[in-house]
């Protein structure tokens, strides 16, 4: 009997905390005309992550507001990309990212510096589990292309184990070295 409590006790812990946590970004009222008037529905943008490096955006649309939501949910879920997070708070190196007229530019920042960010880039942050970073939108301020740009940029990131990886190399020889950078900077002075 006790068996059987266990295998039902982690469901339904799954139940209760969700393995993907969702935002909504933007809802926005569309209208198709018909021969009688007009017809109104609404489309919704999603951003879906795990805050632990996976992150995905979806748009829905349908007559009422909760069915276009979850629409975008389940698109988002299918098209979630995986991005290597530095410390499991920021990102690895500076980049930029476009799509459109839409661009970002995304830099790495210090432990505290919290996610100074605009308002769709943010949810994306805030869901790829994103602690520290300094961005700044520049072009389009229209949400779909600032989340499309956002998610250009992150997939052009690459963490040091992949570059040591795809060129042969230990993370350590990639890496720049603490104490020899400074003495690095003197000899050429």
């Amino acid at each position: 009997m006790a068996e059987r409590d266990n295998r039902r006790g982690p469901r339904r812990d799954r139940d209760e905390t969700p393995e993907f946590a969702d935002r909504l970004v933007a809802i926005n009222r569309v209208s198709k005309t018909v021969k009688g008037g007009k017809r109104f529905g609404f489309a919704a943008l999603v951003v879906v992550g795990d805050q632990k490096g996976r992150v995905g955006f979806g748009k829905g649309k349908a007559k009422e507001v909760p069915e276009a939501i979850r629409k975008a949910t389940e698109q988002a879920k299918r098209q979630m990309v995986r991005v290597p997070l530095k410390e499991g708070r920021t990102l690895h190196h500076d980049m930029a990212g476009r799509h459109g007229a839409g661009k970002v530019v995304m830099r790495t920042a210090p432990e505290g510096t919290g996610i100074i960010a605009g308002g769709p880039m943010r949810a994306v942050f805030e869901m790829l589990g994103v602690k520290d970073v300094v961005s700044k939108s520049i072009g389009s301020q229209n949400p779909y292309n600032m989340i499309r740009a956002t998610l250009n940029g992150l997939q052009k990131e690459q963490s040091p184990r992949s570059v040591a990886q795809r060129r042969g190399k230990k993370v350590a020889d990639i890496l720049p070295k603490r104490d020899e950078a400074p003495a690095a900077a003197e000899a050429e002075a």
